[in-house]
């Protein structure tokens, strides 16, 4: 795969235990797998559950800075609405905004139990809207994911990724190996 030249700018934002953090590992983790130089830095906001977490990953051929400037990150992915006005700022103005709402499969069940489950796993269901935008192969997204969480999470993590990346492209007519970066 050729890496491109420009660098790509990616924040993920939400509350203290909503996973911004292993998100940002597992995406900063196939970055590198295929091939970029990837730069990522995190602000904890309360540094406690329900707190504002926000990460910057940026990455291309050569990139010297971990930080997103203002108006101009690419992709703004957002796990908890509330945090969709104090981050909209950080978006370039044709940039893609990811949100829940990107993933209402995850929030069709009643069942107390399956909106945990469903809390839990938003960030991986996010990161597969994604990963249909960027081109990274599917294979290397299940890696990371796999490096970054216990082996007793992984088939249902791997599962929803999948879920939530096919939806993406056949949405958006996105090829299923590769996105459209």
């Amino acid at each position: 795969m050729t890496v491109p030249n420009q660098v790509t700018n990616i924040v993920i934002a939400g509350l203290g235990g909503q996973g911004i953090v292993t998100g940002s590992d597992i995406l900063s983790g196939a970055l590198f797998k295929a091939g970029y130089d990837v730069k990522k830095s995190e602000i904890h906001g309360m540094s406690q559950r329900g707190g504002s977490v926000c990460s910057d990953i940026r990455f291309g051929r050569r990139v010297n800075s971990p930080m997103v400037p203002a108006a101009s990150a690419d992709f703004l992915v957002i796990t908890e609405s509330t945090q969709i006005e104090p981050n909209r700022h950080r978006l370039h103005p044709k940039g893609r905004m990811i949100t829940p709402d990107d993933v209402p499969f995850l929030f069709q069940d009643d069942d107390p139990k399956s909106a945990a489950y469903a809390a839990r796993m938003i960030n991986v269901a996010l990161l597969g809207v994604l990963s249909a935008h960027l081109p990274i192969e599917e294979e290397v997204w299940l890696e990371a994911i796999r490096a970054a969480l216990s082996p007793h999470l992984h088939d249902m993590n791997c599962r929803v990724f999948l879920h939530a990346r096919r939806i993406e492209q056949i949405i958006n007519g996105l090829n299923s190996t590769e996105g459209v970066a």
